[in-house]
């Protein structure tokens, strides 16, 4: 069977060298050889083995024109901004709905054309385009959890998988300290409630981590969500592990379970919300006075609308440790109003409030007016005596509204 033409020109690429150093004599044996392996015409082996160290001129390959023009990327940097910042694949799953939504309100002036290539974009795509705006967003935190002595006997460990696929209703809660750097004395914290089946999330901010207050915010979270609440869990602190939390729940037929000690990833789905939604919109500064606490809940409530209705998310399905390799797989990111919608557990006439509330929103007008407030709250937070800021920012300056 005859060498294959990619086999010929790699033996005569081997040979070239030692053809080329050869005097007459030893040519003609390598000729000889050439030959007798490819079965070419000795003029034939000849050329090619001078042609074989001759440097082929690569033309370089013409450009296409770019799909994406500038008006297309703006657009995507605005859809972008008016969400908070999302990964590609999140951003990619709800540009379908968002475009035709903000030009509804007139705030997106694109043609029928850019709106239709935006909307076809793949993930991958948009992280490459908006790496640049990503490379500026940075900031990082700490936890204040303290543990709580009193009743964990009565209270059972819930682990991070037991409730991954629960009805709408089963929350976590999780309290994120606003001290700025100074622990020293009273200052603000922010409840964070999250859905698991949905990822519906909520958040009130209270003056500090007495009981009273926590209770007051998840009693008015309770009476807000889309859905009535069935479980909560929580990690250990002594916010959450008293007899006033353990009686709201009994008298409510709630489910309270409790996460084990120093294994945060117990409590992965409102962690999660905890750098999502607190720290990306109001970042690490000290909030301590009644003016920053009004401004930090009224943030919280054009933040559950912008989040829950336009906000993507994807949930873990599966995940499988191969030796030292984890491999997660991931669902189609939608919004937490999609997956309440899509659920046999949640009423008609719930459905019905989050389909007649979502056509009256507007994110780019929603986002504009927590810019607005966070822009406030900074003003007031670097004014004010005290504690110097720490050295990392909020990250709503850095996404700015194209």
């Amino acid at each position: 069977m005859g060498l294959s033409m990619s086999q010929r020109k790699a033996v005569t690429k081997t040979i070239a060298t030692r053809y080329t150093r050869a005097d007459k004599a030893a040519k003609g044996v390598i000729l000889d050889e050439l030959c007798a392996m490819t079965g070419w015409h000795r003029n034939h082996a000849r050329k090619a083995l001078t042609q074989a160290l001759r440097p082929t001129p690569v033309k370089p390959r013409t450009p296409r024109p770019p799909k994406y023009g500038p008006d297309v990327i703006a657009a995507l940097r605005f859809c972008w901004a008016v969400l908070g910042a999302p990964a590609g694949k999140r951003l990619a799953a709800v540009l379908p709905e968002l475009v035709p939504t903000l030009r509804r309100f007139g705030e997106l002036s694109i043609d029928d054309a850019t709106a239709e290539l935006l909307v076809s974009m793949s993930a991958a795509t948009i992280d490459r385009r908006l790496a640049e705006d990503r490379r500026r967003l940075d900031p990082k935190g700490r936890a204040h959890t303290k543990p709580g002595s009193l009743l964990k006997s009565q209270i059972p460990i819930r682990t991070w998988a037991q409730w991954d696929d629960a009805a709408p209703g089963f929350v976590e809660i999780d309290l994120v300290g606003h001290e700025g750097g100074n622990a020293v004395g009273d200052h603000a914290y922010t409840l964070t409630v999250t859905d698991i089946a949905t990822g519906w999330t909520d958040n009130r901010s209270v003056p500090n981590k007495a009981r009273k207050w926590v209770l007051a915010a998840l009693e008015e979270i309770a009476g807000i969500l889309p859905f009535p609440i069935r479980g909560v869990d929580s990690d250990n602190g002594s916010e959450f592990i008293n007899h006033h939390l353990l009686a709201w729940c009994e008298q409510r037929q709630i489910t309270f379970t409790r996460s084990r000690p120093g294994n945060s990833n117990d409590g992965a789905h409102v962690e999660q919300k905890n750098w999502a939604i607190v720290r990306t919109v109001v970042g690490y500064h000290r909030y301590d006075t009644p003016a920053e606490l009004l401004l930090l809940n009224r943030i919280w409530v054009l933040q559950s609308s912008l989040s829950n209705y336009f906000c993507p998310q994807q949930k873990l399905i599966s995940k499988v440790r191969d030796g030292a390799k984890v491999i997660k797989k991931y669902d189609t990111a939608t919004t937490p109003k999609r997956r309440a919608e899509q659920h046999e557990t949640v009423t008609v006439e719930d459905k019905a409030i989050l389909a007649d509330t979502y056509v009256r929103l507007n994110p780019a007008a929603i986002q504009r007016q927590i810019q607005a407030l966070t822009a406030e709250l900074l003003t007031l937070t670097i004014a004010k005596a005290g504690p110097a800021p720490g050295p990392r920012q909020s990250r709503v300056i850095a996404c700015q509204m194209v």
